[in-house]
């Protein structure tokens, strides 16, 4: 072997083992950014007990995505599950092996609307911010929900994801729901569910964690590399709305998973979640959609 290249193939090397050690030291990282601490300040809200909110609970329980995640029954289910990326959501029914049986209502609070443990470290899957601009009232109906679900068998959460995932965490290209969100704000105030823009967005805040803050979709950030990226909810290029002429289009779409021309939507979409939805919740979300202001595909 010739001097030029020997060098080449140390040189080689050392660029992979080099790559491999950052790519570790970064994994290494964002395992310890999973273990800070955050500190909010969280006030427990009023938790019902009376039939109908109980079902109100139930309602968003079903509809918000809370299912998608924990499973019909709380018990928490696998919904990433691609090769080395495998998520599984807790147990959070009052059966054997649950994570909740200790919460106080402020660690509901703390859990659901910002995204943190009753230990005060960031709940890294949980989409909280999807939940953050829920109403008091709802957030207390949905607690309620939780609380009186029939116990089942699960366990905690379980998370396993390839090293590039995990440092593109640390870098803070992938962030957690707590890094998102910004606390300080109030809960939302109550609006009238009157099919109105208004009453739009209050359902469109369950849309941020894949279609981004400003809803103007791309690829959602830590998802599995398969996934397709969210659409463009706004009016601006590359826009999915433009398909839907009119709410009951766009309804029928959230029912059956098929676009107006009978092709089918990524399945990526909690249908399950979304075929749930109220016709006034579903009506209002496209009032909501059609007027935002336009941006381009991708500026989440």
């Amino acid at each position: 072997m010739n001097k030029w290249l020997k060098w080449s193939v140390i040189g080689v090397v050392g660029i992979v083992v080099l790559g491999v050690a950052t790519l570790e030291f970064g994994a290494y990282l964002g395992d310890r950014k999973t273990q800070r601490h955050i500190d909010v300040a969280v006030v427990a809200v009023a938790v019902p007990t009376d039939a109908a909110s109980v079902e109100r609970g139930h309602y968003l329980f079903t509809t918000r995505g809370c299912a998608d995640c924990h499973g019909a029954s709380g018990a928490g289910r696998a919904f990433i599950d691609k090769g080395d990326m495998y998520v599984k959501a807790p147990n959070i029914s009052p059966g054997a092996g649950n994570v909740v049986s200790g919460h106080r209502g402020e660690d509901w609070v703390r859990t659901i609307r910002h995204g943190v443990k009753p230990n005060d470290q960031p709940a890294f899957i949980m989409p909280s911010e999807d939940y953050n601009r829920l109403t008091d009232t709802d957030l207390g109906a949905l607690i309620a929900y939780m609380r009186q679900l029939p116990p089942a068998s699960g366990e905690g959460t379980v998370v396993r994801l390839p090293s590039l995932v995990k440092m593109l965490y640390a870098t803070g290209v992938i962030r957690d729901a707590a890094e998102k969100i910004d606390h300080s704000l109030p809960p939302a105030t109550p609006v009238a569910e009157d099919g109105s823009v208004q009453h739009g967005a209050y359902v469109a805040s369950m849309c941020v964690g894949c279609h981004g803050a400003h809803l103007s979709g791309g690829k959602i950030p830590g998802a599995p590399p398969d996934w397709p990226a969210a659409a463009n909810l706004t009016p601006g290029a590359g826009s999915a709305m433009t398909r839907y002429s009119n709410a009951d289009q766009f309804v029928a779409m959230l029912r059956s998973g098929r676009r107006p021309d009978g092709s089918e939507v990524s399945s990526v979409m909690p249908f399950s979640s979304l075929r749930e939805l109220s016709d006034s919740d579903a009506k209002a979300l496209y009032a909501h959609l059609v007027q935002l202001a336009p941006m381009a595909v991708g500026q989440r």
